[in-house]
Order: C-alpha cells, then structure tokens, then sequence
C-alpha cells in the first residue's frame, strides 16, 4: 500500500532507543514519507537535523501554541532560515490549544496570526493545531485563513499563491467546521481515534470529507489507533487509519492510501 506519515514526532525521547527499527517497520508497510513537525526553535532545529539522516524524512518548523511566550523578536527571522533548508516543506505545528492553556489566548492568537503570514512569506504550506478552542476562536482561524487568502502578495493584487495552502492537522472538529477548512482549500488530517468504536464525529468527517481533501497521520507516539491503542503510536501504523476510512467510504485501503499520498505530495512538494 502507498502510504504518507504527515505529522509523526520522530524527534521525541519516546523513539530514541529504536528509531531506526520504527522506521523500517514504516518503509516495510509502503510508507514513501514522513513529516516530522517542530514545536518551538529548539525542536525546529532538531527536526531538521534529523530528516537530513533519510531522504525519506521532512520537517515542518514553527512555534506551537503552548510555546507561544517562548516568541521573541528574532524568532520570525530564525524561522524564516530554517524555513530556506530543503527538507523543510511546512511551517508547523502552529495554532490554538485551549486544552492545556500554557499560553494566554492572546499571545496564542498573535504568534499564530505571524506564523501564517511568515508561511505566505516563505511560500510554504502550514501545519495548524487547533484543540478545545471555544466556537469563537475556531471561527478566529478561519477568518484569519481568509484574510490570509485575500491578502494582496507583494505588490500584486492576488490571493495567496496556490490557493489555501496547508492541513488542520489531527481534525477535532464537526462537519460544519469541515465543510470551512475544505471551503478554503485546506486538507484534513485524520488520526488513530478514527479507529475506536465511539468517535462517531471524526468518522462523520472522515465520510464526509473528499478523499482528496484528506491526509493520513499517526502524531505518534500518541494517538494510537486500534487495535494497538494504549501503546506508543509509530508510523508503520497509518495502515490502520487508511483501512477505517477505507471502511466508512466504501473504497479500497489501496485506493485510499494512494490518493492521500498524492494529497501530500501537493501539498509538501517533496519529492
């Protein structure tokens, strides 16, 4: 099966002792990428550094929301060099995240407000994180999207190049907020939670959502879907989420992975 890993943590401590093994179980499964997302600069470098050891790695680099005070006034400028490396194709994971609230709102929504703007800048697709935001503030990003979209690119008047250009990554929303990502060009990441029995919402949107429209990815080493789930998420097991939406649209597992893979290939440009 031709496979993607669009958003697994291969830099996390949960990989050190085995990393080379977790990815030959991957390439074993017909996995022909992975995108290893940053959290903060010191991870960005770090994932750039480790996606040099694989032609078959790739990083996004960015400030997470729960990073967001780490934000200075050389951050933007450091990202934007990293940003020129090859292998990185996103900034990401950047966004909102409600849940654990390490950051006030504010800052959140400013150093995410700066992070898609410096995408547009670097000409690269975003990686966005959106957790347990109130209604109002999911409907912020999408406001800040189409503002984005609209914005006039150095001294044309057009849209943003290549249209909405990036992946609500490890989508929580409901059909409604799908219907808004898709409307504006942006992909859905789909996840392990697919697979149990009881996330009748992310199985709607999974049915609901064009394959086209879709990306498959573990953000291992959590969200491990069935039937490993409680052990450490690794990328060999996007097989398994490509099997449930196989499942929910009546499609093939093959015909699933494939197209999912050209979705990423779009949309990160790496081969």
């Amino acid at each position: 099966m031709k496979l993607a890993d669009t958003h697994c943590h291969l830099n996390f401590e949960a990989y050190e002792d085995d990393l080379d093994q977790v990815l030959d179980r991957a390439w074993d499964v017909g996995l022909e990428r992975v995108l290893i997302p940053a959290l903060d600069l010191k991870s960005s470098k770090e994932v750039v550094e480790l996606a040099e050891g694989d032609p078959r790695l790739f990083a996004a680099v960015g400030v997470h929301p729960n990073s967001a005070e780490t934000w200075d006034t050389g951050t933007a400028e450091m990202l934007i060099e990293l940003a020129r490396h090859p292998k990185v194709k996103a900034i990401g994971e950047i966004g909102l995240d409600y849940y654990h609230d390490r950051a006030p709102r504010e800052v959140q929504i400013k150093v995410l407000s700066r992070q898609l703007a410096l995408a547009r800048e670097c000409d690269l697709p975003v990686v966005l994180h959106v957790r347990n935001t109130a209604e109002e503030d999911r409907s912020c990003i999408i406001d800040l999207l189409e503002e984005l979209k609209k914005r006039p690119q150095g001294t044309q008047e057009e849209p943003l190049a290549k249209g909405g250009r990036g992946v609500v990554h490890s989508f929580s929303g409901n059909l409604e907020e799908a219907r808004q990502v898709i409307a504006l060009g942006y992909l859905v990441g789909i996840t392990g939670p697919v697979t149990f029995e009881k996330a009748k919402t992310m199985q709607d949107v999974a049915a609901f959502s064009p394959l086209t429209s879709i990306l498959i990815e573990t953000d291992g080493p959590f969200l491990t879907p069935h039937p490993h789930r409680g052990k450490r998420n690794e990328p060999a097991y996007v097989k398994y989420i490509a099997e449930k939406i196989a499942q929910l649209k009546a499609r093939s597992a093959r015909e699933v992975g494939e197209v999912s893979t050209e979705n990423a290939d779009r949309l990160f440009q790496w081969r």
